[in-house]
Order: C-alpha cells, then structure tokens, then sequence
C-alpha cells in the first residue's frame, strides 16, 4: 500500500485541493459533534423536566412568591410556577443564574415587600452557596450576585430557608433566615440580626409567606408556624400535596373535606343551585355545601359526574339543571341524588351557546330581570347568551377592566361572588361588576366560603 504523503510534500497542484478537502472532512466531524452534543442536551433537559413530578413527593429546594402572588417552587435547575404545571429550566425566567451554574441549586428565596423600603420593595432574592442575587421583574439589578455577607450582614453561607416577614406579623420588618437548627430574624431597616431558636419546628428545607400565613417545608410535609416565636399550633406536619400542588392522588390518611376547604390552590368552577347548594370545583374533587348547612362534603368529579371524569373549565346553574363546560363540550346534568346526565349530551360548546374557544367562567343570576341570562367571562371580556332564545347567540360583549383572568363567579340573591386566584371579591349586581374601577374588599376563599381555620 502507498504510504499518503503530508501535506507539505504533496506535489503544489494536488495539495490545495486535498488540504480543501481535509477541511471540509474536519468541518463535517465538528459540526457532527456539535450537534451531537445539543441532542444530548435537549434529551437531558427534556429527561429532567419530564421525571420531576411534584406529585410524586418531591423536597423543594426553595420556595418564595413573585410579585404577582404566584409562588415559584425551585427544585435542583428547574422552576414550577405556581400550583400545578409542568417544570421548567429556572434560567428561561432568571438566566443569570445559568452563568453561575458552579454555585449549584438554589438554597433559599424570598421576596422583599416591604413599601416603606422602596430600595428593595417587590424584588425578589435568591442565595446560592455564598452569594445572593436580587432581582427586579426578572431582571438581575447592577452589581449581583455579591457575598451574603454584603448584602445581610451577619447572616451565614449556605442557606437552608429564607422568608419575609413584613411588621406586624413581626416587630420590625424582617427576614427569617434557616440553616440547620439555627433561626435569624435580620432586621431590614437597621440590618441587627437577633438569633433565636423554634423549639417546636422542625428543620425547613424551605419556607415562605402566603396569605399572610407562614409555612415550613421538609421533605414534602409541611407545618405552619408563628414567625416570631416558631410556635406550630394545630394538626401540623401535613402533607404538602394535598395543600400547595394540583394531584389526582393524595397521601392515604389525607381527610378530603379538610383538604378541599383548606387547598390554596385555586378552584376551577363553583356555582349554586336554585335550593341555594353551593358546589366547587378543584382539579379531579369537588366540594358541596347544602343551603342551611355548615357540613362541607368532598368526593370525587368521576363519581357524581362520571361522564366528565376530571376538570371541568366552568359550572352555571339553570332551571334545575347543572351545565358543566369541559374541553369546548357541553355536559348537562339534572340536579338531584344522584344527578342524571341528559341523554345527547355532550355536545359543542359552539352549537349549544354560540361561544367558541376557552371559556374562563360562567355564571348565572337567576332572580330579578336577568334570571334567564348566562354571562361568560373570556380573558378580559364578559358576554351574555339568553338561554330561552334559539339559537343561542353571545351579545353584550364589554370588557372588564379589574381582572385580567377570572378563575370562577357565582351570582345568588346575595350578589355576585368572582374568585380570582385564593381570594373572592363581592359586587352587588353584574353590571358593577363590569362598571368597577376599584377593587372591593379583597376575601379569603377557604377562609370566608368554605370556614378553614388555618
């Protein structure tokens, strides 16, 4: 065999060509690689998101809410928003923390809202090992990361758990700060660190604020507690998923009623019958209250409604009936024990309504003038559809200038009840409602409609 030649002793008119050549083979090798690589990576991410299922009991690593109230799990390199949905890459929402990868996951987080410090207020700060970010609507503000040291002085490295807490729930504005066995209440204004000890807590993995209720996380239980002496008074740990995460299944002693009345996460209908019933909606559960009744009952979608089977998109009342809207399908039910699903149905939202797309909620007000009105809300806009007419066709359309999404309604003698997330705000007629500029008094869900204590 004869032996190739390098390139330097090749003859001058076949060396270029060859070199041109050797090029390209090397091109074509890298580029291979390359892509190779981001394969391999996207199957990487993608593997990592898909087998991080918070409903399998996941320890989160950090827990704080943006300033929009949606709290964000984080969990290794990956971020959950809010209370059900998939993960996601924690650099899509902060990508400087990408740049700092060696520093590893996330250890604590928190939001600082204090409006009196209007330096930091709503901005939210995340440690890392030694460091802190601090961010400001996603951004990460001029001179971050920097030592904790710097920026909380007197509070250690290497974080278990952080978690604002705003006067008077404390006695100054503070932030608690967790690591192993060791609590620090670190005073925002005058940066004095008090060290104390929860004698009745046990370790946070993670902790944070919510409805002005104070949470620690370990492993997937959780406690809620006293921020200024630590105190966890109740039925405490409880489990995590049956509170703080959207899951078909639950931990075996899990009490439904308890779990359904107490779940901060939001309902996806609720509506009351003509006898006053009230029924709620949540993921593959519902709760029903009977008119004259202080007796919550939980139980399962599939088995009071089993053509539905899980997750209705919204729920009115009429004439004795029950219409429940799931996937642009209309399913009908009348109202007794048991409720009995009209034959024929389900059918096209569109050929029965005369609505296309995603409705948001639908309700009802069936007493005055209006009694055979359906309203739906859709984004920032609410329509009317006269249920005696044929066909039935939206009219009215208006906007709504309070709310950018509404999760569920319920109309009654009493006025209009609109849930948007854990809270409900009362309006005396719908057309205040749509007329509103000001919020009204803001009200707990679980608290003021379904009497959880805690």
């Amino acid at each position: 065999m004869q032996a190739q030649l390098p390139l330097y002793l090749l003859p001058s008119s076949e060396a270029p060509w060859t070199r041109g050549r050797l090029r390209m083979k090397l091109l074509t090798q890298i580029l291979g690689l390359c892509l190779a690589l981001a394969l391999t990576n996207a199957e990487h991410h993608e593997h990592a998101s898909a087998v991080l299922d918070r409903c399998e009991g996941l320890e989160m690593d950090a827990v704080a809410v943006n300033e929009l109230g949606i709290p964000y799990f984080f969990k290794g390199d990956h971020l959950f928003k809010g209370f059900h949905g998939k993960a996601e890459l924690s650099n899509e929402s902060f990508a400087e923390l990408d740049d700092h990868h060696h520093l590893g996951r996330v250890d604590a987080a928190f939001r600082m809202h204090y409006e009196d410090n209007t330096a930091d207020h709503d901005h939210m700060f995340f440690f890392l090992d030694t460091k802190v970010f601090s961010y400001y609507q996603h951004k990460l503000e001029d001179g971050y990361p920097k030592d904790i040291s710097e920026v909380f002085p007197g509070i250690p490295d290497h974080l278990d758990a952080a978690v604002e807490c705003p006067k008077p729930e404390c006695d100054e504005d503070s932030v608690i700060f967790f690591k192993g066995d060791d609590i620090f209440h670190y005073n925002v204004r005058t940066k004095a660190v008090d060290k104390k000890e929860f004698k009745s807590m046990p370790n946070c993995t993670s902790a944070f604020r919510f409805m002005e209720h104070y949470y620690c996380f370990h492993g997937h239980m959780f406690s809620k507690f006293d921020p200024k002496t630590g105190d966890v008074h109740g039925k405490y740990p409880k489990e995590a998923r049956d509170y703080f995460m959207r899951c078909s299944k639950f931990s075996n002693d899990s009490d439904h009623a308890e779990r359904e009345r107490c779940s901060r996460v939001h309902l996806d209908a609720v509506t009351s019958d003509n006898a006053g019933n009230i029924y709620a909606f949540r993921g593959h559960h519902f709760l029903r209250k009977d008119e004259g009744s202080d007796t919550l009952k939980a139980d399962t979608i599939e088995s009071a409604f089993k053509e539905l089977h899980s997750e209705v998109d919204t729920v009115f009342s009429y004439d004795g009936h029950l219409y429940m809207i799931k996937d642009e399908q209309l399913y009908i039910y009348k109202v007794g024990e048991p409720h009995t699903h009209l034959d024929g149905y389900p059918k096209p939202v569109k050929e029965e309504l005369g609505i296309e797309g995603h409705i948001d909620a639908a309700f009802m007000c069936e007493h005055g003038d209006g009694a055979h009105i359906a309203h739906f809300i859709k984004g920032e806009h609410i329509y009317d559809v006269d249920m005696k007419a044929s066909p039935r066709v939206p009219t009215n359309e208006r906007r709504i200038s309070l709310f950018k999404k509404v999760d569920a309604a319920m109309c009654g003698p009493g006025g209009l009840k609109v849930i948007v997330g854990n809270h409900y705000y009362h309006f005396d007629s719908v057309m205040l409602f749509v007329a509103g500029r000001a919020l009204p008094e803001q009200h707990r869900v679980s608290l003021e409609l379904f009497g959880c204590d805690h």
